[in-house]
């Protein structure tokens, strides 16, 4: 086991230097100090898009192993875990993206969503049999997630991937870091210091957010998703949903309410079965059979 304080002192990465900006942060008043946090906040945006164009080919590099069949497997540690967590659990009721596809590892595991596990994140090892443990391969996609880019539950994790041959993406947010290297895609979000000196929850985790998001909702759209800029392929779970399943087979169908609940109901709540049976007056099953041919494109399955 380390002995606590072990590590060597070195100049620690950008996202864990003090802030300048704000040295008296404790003297703030409320009003003053809510305004300090919001607008160290705006500047995770600006950080995503001077990623976008690494952001784009990770995209690309994704889209054909996931049709070949594989999985997207998120894997962090703390605040950079959690959002991979969440990212991966929100595919499933905005895309249909099926849940064994897109799996997220922890450091300290499920239990690790609620309380900190500590020392999980120095793990490498861990970090290794945890990918190991999902048998990552050559159609998988890695997203690894680490704030200071150099974890070593996230680096053991992103080592593993690559040996299997999956593709590695490193989400970090602090350029050079050994999780860009150690990745074949780096998304380099480069947030600076935190207005709480290395509380990466804030804009460092801001950014990761909008580029977990970004990524992910630009692979759906890749792999059709969606149709025109409308989320049809949703899962009507809820009450919320089935409204929205409604809504959307109405308007990109151009169909009344009477005709697009028969639609949703012939087609098993499919929204995109629905759409092609009321655009191409085809039955269920034709459209099923054109959305199959299509892989999945309601665009494709209507003729462009």
């Amino acid at each position: 086991m380390r002995e606590p304080f072990s590590v060597p002192p070195s100049l620690p990465p950008r996202t864990e230097q003090p802030s300048d900006d704000h040295p008296a942060l404790d003297t703030y008043t409320s009003a003053a100090l809510v305004r300090a946090f919001v607008e160290d906040q705006a500047r995770a945006a600006p950080a995503v898009q001077a990623a976008s164009g690494a952001l784009a080919a990770a995209v690309e590099a994704a889209v054909p192993r996931l049709l070949a069949g594989g999985r997207l497997v998120y894997c962090g540690a703390g605040t950079s875990g959690r959002l991979g967590v969440l990212d991966s659990v929100e595919l499933w009721p905005t895309f249909s993206w099926p849940r064994e596809r897109a799996r997220a590892l922890l450091a300290g595991g499920e239990r690790a969503m609620f309380v900190a596990v500590e020392g999980a994140e120095d793990d490498a090892a861990q970090g290794a049999a945890d990918m190991q443990g999902l048998q990552a391969g050559p159609h998988d996609v890695a997203l690894l997630v680490a704030a200071s880019g150099s974890t070593p539950y996230v680096l053991g994790a992103a080592r593993a991937a690559r040996e299997r041959g999956a593709l590695t993406i490193a989400f970090t947010n602090n350029a050079g870091a050994p999780l860009a290297a150690a990745c074949e895609i780096a998304i380099v979000l480069d947030t600076g210091p935190e207005v709480v000196s290395g509380s990466t929850r804030l804009k460092a985790g801001t950014a990761q957010k909008i580029a977990l998001n970004a990524f992910s909702s630009s692979v759906m759209v890749r792999l059709g998703k969606v149709y025109g800029n409308l989320m049809v392929d949703l899962r009507a779970t809820n009450t919320k949903l089935e409204r929205r399943a409604l809504a959307l087979a109405m308007r990109a169908s151009g169909a009344g309410e009477a005709d697009a609940r028969a639609a949703l109901a012939a087609g098993g709540g499919s929204v995109k079965t629905a759409i092609v049976m009321l655009r191409a007056s085809v039955d269920a099953a034709e459209a099923t059979r054109r959305l199959d041919a299509a892989q999945g494109s309601v665009r494709v399955a209507l003729g462009g």
